[in-house]
């Protein structure tokens, strides 16, 4: 190594840097495909649709992977080694939208909130910064959790099935459904002295769905999760790393087995195809749903501000205040490409920090490698149907890891909170939590409520958010001291 350049900007023999690269793509793969799938089948896109979005997503990866690594201009790019992905932060917002309004006019709604959101964030960077006091460990501890048990959720429901739907619990018992059938031809026929069916009445569900909670999908989740579990006790390095993708793949195996996966959409696709802006659906910008995505981006920079000094300090790199504000920028600009392209909001993901650390390698140009593969994985079709194919049996026991670890984090950045002496801090998480369970155990709450603030009040994270900042101010005031803050965010892990 020349003693003359800094670790950070040095340039590896093009065989290392691949090789490296494609690690932090390996380590990160899992998580980065994960949020379109997810979203995809919660706004019951078609199968195409939906690998286009998984194309656009790892497109998107790279592009904005590249210039947080490499820089572009004197406004964007830390120009440290971080490889930049999809947030699961955004997800649960993004599912109470898709709950509300399904199809592409849920994907246009979610795509311009993504698009509102990236340039307010872009114009408030310079500010994040300064809102750390607003987020002690209290408060990102308990968002975090509540993120973590929110999406708990997804990942149950795909060992399961949906509440709702083909895979849902219960189904119509026939006889009842041909009753009412009779029924309606009766009152309808000339001369009935019958009364006409009630306008919207429905025969409710009693039969148990033999779809729902099938035994064989439960035991590949199962497996899944033991494999995951079993690689992350033995495996060494690289491989324990990876286990959560490793153990996709033995399920995936164990389904094409079984004949539960098939390879005909793979089949169908394209070796080749670019990635075009709006190829989904037109964005359409509603305030309260802009105004929804903007604080999730909100509390990811906080995040994000935590990764980067901590990324600093692992390269010897002091990162000032100006770096700080163009890689929060970055976050910014990769979220409005998102939108653009028809993907999500975008952050530094923490597990390439960890892996930092453990290989011991700085150079940014690792991850400006590792970036350049990701754009080729996004212009091979292929490899989006590959994964769209994926039985959900087999992503539930993978989800159960990864929203499991979401909310453990959570819990670990509240095992740092003072609760012995600060008596306030308790109420804090109780009643935070408390609200951001609202959406997810009583979802029709909000029925009587003016229509204008269902986006914003549907998500159990953006309610638990606001009322985790009011009460620790009202609580605890608003302290100048940052230092737990910081190091609260070098800890989480929401993505």
């Amino acid at each position: 190594m020349n003693p003359s350049v800094h670790p950070v900007d040095e340039h590896l023999p093009l065989g290392r840097l691949t090789a490296l690269g494609l690690q932090h793509v390996l380590v990160m793969y899992a998580g980065a495909v994960a949020v379109p799938l997810i979203v995809g089948r919660a706004l019951n896109l078609a199968p195409d649709q939906v690998a286009k979005l998984i194309s656009a997503d790892l497109f998107v990866c790279g592009l904005v992977t590249l210039i947080q690594a490499l820089g572009a201009t004197r406004w964007f790019g830390i120009q440290l080694p971080v490889m930049m992905g999809v947030t699961f932060a955004s997800v649960a917002p993004m599912i109470s939208m898709a709950q509300t309004t399904g199809g592409t006019a849920g994907a246009g709604l979610i795509f311009g909130s993504v698009i509102g959101a990236g340039v307010i964030s872009i114009a408030i960077a310079p500010l994040v910064s300064r809102m750390l006091r607003f987020f002690p460990p209290v408060v990102t501890g308990t968002i975090i959790a509540v993120i973590g048990i929110s999406l708990m959720r997804v990942g149950i429901n795909w060992i399961f099935g949906n509440p709702v739907g083909p895979t849902a619990p219960s189904v119509v018992n026939p006889e009842h459904l041909q009753w009412l059938t009779q029924m309606q031809a009766a009152t309808g026929a000339p001369g009935s002295a019958l009364p006409p069916v009630p306008k919207g009445f429905a025969v409710v569900p009693t039969v148990p769905n033999p779809k729902y909670a099938d035994l064989t999908a439960v035991g590949i989740s199962g497996l899944v999760l033991l494999s995951i579990l079993l690689i992350a006790k033995f495996a060494k390095g690289f491989l324990a790393n990876i286990s959560v993708l490793l153990g996709i793949v033995i399920g995936a195996v164990v389904a094409v087995a079984m004949g539960l996966m098939s390879f005909e959409k793979v089949g169908k696709a394209q070796w080749l195809d670019f990635v075009l802006p709006f190829e989904i659906a037109a964005p359409v910008f509603d305030p309260i749903l802009i105004l929804t995505m903007t604080l999730v981006m909100i509390v990811v920079m906080i995040e994000s501000t935590g990764m980067f000094l901590a990324l600093g300090e692992m390269t010897d790199r002091k990162v000032d205040q100006a770096a700080l504000t163009r890689g929060l920028r970055t976050d910014g600009l990769g979220t409005l490409l998102g939108g653009i392209f028809n993907t999500f909001p975008y952050t530094s993901f923490s597990q390439n920090v960890g892996l930092v650390a453990v290989t011991g390698v700085k150079s940014r140009f690792v991850c400006v490698a590792g970036g350049v593969i990701l754009i080729l994985l996004g212009l091979l079709p292929k490899m989006a149907a590959l994964v769209e194919s994926l039985p959900t049996m087999v992503l539930g026991g993978a989800g159960l890891v990864m929203f499991g670890m979401v909310a453990a984090t959570g819990i670990r950045i509240l095992g740092g909170v003072d609760f012995k002496t600060n008596r306030f801090n308790a109420m804090i998480v109780a009643v935070s939590i408390g609200v951001g369970m609202i959406p997810l155990i009583a979802p029709s709450f909000r029925q009587w409520m003016p229509h204008a603030i269902h986006p914003l009040i549907e998500s159990g994270i953006l309610l638990a958010s606001i009322t985790a900042v009011a009460l620790n101010v009202f609580f605890n005031g608003a302290s100048r001291d940052t230092s737990a803050a910081v190091n609260a965010a070098r800890q989480a892990d929401a993505h």
